[in-house]
């Protein structure tokens, strides 16, 4: 599995969407399941089904806030995911079960940006670095109490600073959509980047312009990152 230039949508509500995501040319497709806040979409039964019609090069990810290892082992081998995305509070050393059970699984651990907490996050890229693949930035809504998936574009040049410090590859979301991805991704030169919201229409169904709008545009991001780089441009 290769962590570079991912770009990922999540929230997918049904097999038709799923196929639509694909046919546009997305390959990792993200599956929201078991939250505290925000309604899941699908139940696990029918996440389970649409992961196993997917093709395989498509990499299904399950974004959930469990924050035990057996569990987690457990809803990830029933839905047949090959990544896992963890969004809540979870102590590193159940990551670190969970590494023991599943050593095949890609772990992504969501690093939850509020004003002011570079110094919390930075200690949480240390403490949970050796256990996983990859961090995930995302916005957190103090209206609402949700940590990730809130539509709200936070700080990016926070996220940049994480991804000069952490030794893991950073994929950034929160509030990207096809107008700002490619800034974005020109600004923090991210592994990857994260969709929800940002390519939905009014009824909240994905919509097959938006996302393929998205996908240009964060490919071109990506471009012009590994173009900087060649000429010896600097990502801070």
């Amino acid at each position: 599995m290769t962590w570079q230039n991912i770009i990922q949508i999540a929230g997918v509500r049904d097999g038709a969407e799923a196929a639509m995501l694909v046919k546009a040319g997305v390959r990792w497709l993200g599956f929201p399941l078991h939250l505290p806040i925000h309604r899941a979409e699908l139940s696990d039964a029918d996440a389970a089904a649409i992961i196993r019609s997917l093709p395989r090069r498509v990499i299904p990810v399950l974004i959930t806030y469990l924050d035990r290892a057996e569990p987690l082992a457990e809803l990830c081998r029933s839905l047949g995911v090959r990544v896992l995305q963890l969004h809540g509070e979870i102590a590193p050393a159940e990551i670190a079960a969970l590494r023991g059970k599943m050593p095949g699984l890609g772990v992504i651990k969501a690093l939850v940006v509020r004003d002011g907490n570079l110094r919390e996050l930075t200690v949480a890229v240390r403490a949970c670095a050796p256990f996983v693949d990859a961090f995930l930035t995302d916005t957190f809504d103090p209206a609402t109490g949700a940590s990730g998936a809130t539509g709200k574009v936070h700080d990016w040049t926070l996220s940049r600073r994480l991804v000069a410090l952490s030794p893991r590859p950073l994929i950034l979301a929160g509030g990207l959509t096809p107008e700002n991805v490619g800034a974005a991704i020109r600004t923090v030169c991210p592994a990857g980047v994260d969709c929800h919201s940002g390519v939905e229409d009014s009824s909240g169904a994905k919509s097959d312009q938006q996302v393929r709008r998205f996908l240009a545009a964060a490919r071109a991001g990506f471009a012009a990152c590994a173009e900087g780089s060649h000429s010896g441009g600097a990502r801070l």
